[in-house]
């Protein structure tokens, strides 16, 4: 079911595709991934998508995450009573009143009081699997590749060299 959901969605998307071509749609700055970014934007948000692979299970390893320690100013509101001249005016007819009042405020600013600890994270928790003779060719042999948490234990509990499919979420261990 999900496969045929995903086929009726990337045949959608090329037909819009082919369609907004033809009419000329976008702005002409099609970049390499042919959706109107030019070639000095990058899609930052959204990673290029894995097609799906298969091949049989060599190794499975989990990377924890990393963190350290790190110091970083510890930043406080201080308030200061202030003072400001109000300027009043009424027009009554041709007459004008203009009279200054003073009004009471709190003047508040962020400063930094002492440091602060924090964990700083250098390497996020990943889960990766590598599998021999990937897509059926026999000599693409030791090839990682990161996964979901998901995927990671079900291949976790299956035997060496099981087949194994699915989608990998990046390339590399």
């Amino acid at each position: 079911m999900r496969n045929k959901q995903r086929l009726v969605r990337t045949g959608l998307v090329a037909l819009l595709t082919a369609c907004l071509g033809a009419c000329g749609g976008g702005n002409g700055a099609a970049g390499p991934h042919g959706d109107g970014r030019g070639a000095g934007q990058s899609g930052q948000d959204t990673p290029p998508q894995q097609s799906a692979v298969s091949g049989l299970r060599a190794d499975v390893r989990h990377l924890t995450r990393l963190t350290t320690t790190g110091a970083r100013p510890h930043m406080v509101t201080t308030c200061t009573p202030a003072t400001r001249q109000v300027k009043h005016t009424k027009r009554s007819g041709r007459t004008k009143k203009t009279w200054y009042s003073t009004e009471h405020y709190q003047d508040c600013r962020k400063t930094a009081k002492g440091t602060e600890t924090y964990r700083r994270v250098i390497r996020p928790e990943r889960w990766c699997v590598q599998l021999d003779d990937v897509n059926g060719n026999p000599r693409k042999d030791g090839v990682w590749y990161r996964v979901t948490s998901a995927t990671y234990h079900q291949a976790l509990g299956a035997d060496a060299r099981a087949r194994l499919q699915f989608t990998p979420t990046g390339s590399g261990c």
